[in-house]
């Protein structure tokens, strides 16, 4: 940063603006990219608006943003609705929510907006830094088709005890929403509608009669 003195250690507004009254040198203080005597170059990058000083990481200044981001510039836009610079892949292919990134994230609790971790884009909409599931909705947070096909065979070669074979459970599917009453199992419940197990007990268990 280059500072322009006077000679006198005064302060004026005519000079422009300083440092706060705590400020005793009286410099002008003028944030740049290079020294104006030196030559000396204090960044590869740097954002004469927010005064970021950083090495070329393909950065660009968003105005709707507020802020700098990590590019190159053409592989992400801005969707206004949630206020928010996503990649190029995602547009027209989101669900938005207003102003979605203006919040902490449910699982670490950093600002999302301003993190310089990538946040994922949830088919729910929501964001967050990683995990599996939605902590605000719960809903699966990425394709589990395959996981789900994985827990099919576990559960197929897991039989329950014999007490437990007719005992049937509702169960609230956290993906499709669906209401379905399937076997009970200690490693899953399987929703009917989806075939997902990102399911929640929504009721008692039950026995059939012959088996009471």
């Amino acid at each position: 940063m280059a500072a322009l003195a006077r000679e006198d250690g005064a302060r004026g507004p005519e000079r422009g603006q300083r440092g706060c009254e705590h400020y005793d040198r009286g410099c002008l203080l003028k944030a740049q990219q290079t020294c104006e005597e030196c030559s000396t170059l204090f960044g590869e990058y740097y954002c004469n608006i927010c005064h970021l000083f950083d090495k070329d990481k393909k950065q660009y200044h968003c105005e709707n943003c507020g802020i700098c981001r990590i590019g190159p510039k053409e592989d992400f836009f801005h969707c206004l609705k949630c206020n928010l610079c996503l990649a190029m892949n995602l547009q027209g292919k989101h669900k938005c929510i207003e102003n979605v990134s203006r919040q902490n994230c449910p699982i670490c609790l950093e600002d999302i907006h301003t993190s310089r971790v990538v946040a994922h884009v949830l088919p729910c909409g929501h964001l967050l830094h990683r995990g599996y599931r939605c902590p605000l909705c719960m809903h699966s947070a990425l394709d589990m088709s395959r996981y789900w096909r994985q827990l099919d065979d576990e559960v197929a070669q897991t039989p329950m005890p014999s007490e437990y074979q007719n005992m049937t459970v509702d169960i609230l599917c956290n993906d499709c929403n669906g209401r379905s009453t399937v076997q009970f199992h200690i490693l899953g419940m399987k929703c009917n509608i989806c075939e997902s197990y990102n399911t929640a007990q929504a009721g008692g268990c039950r026995i059939s009669l012959d088996q009471q």
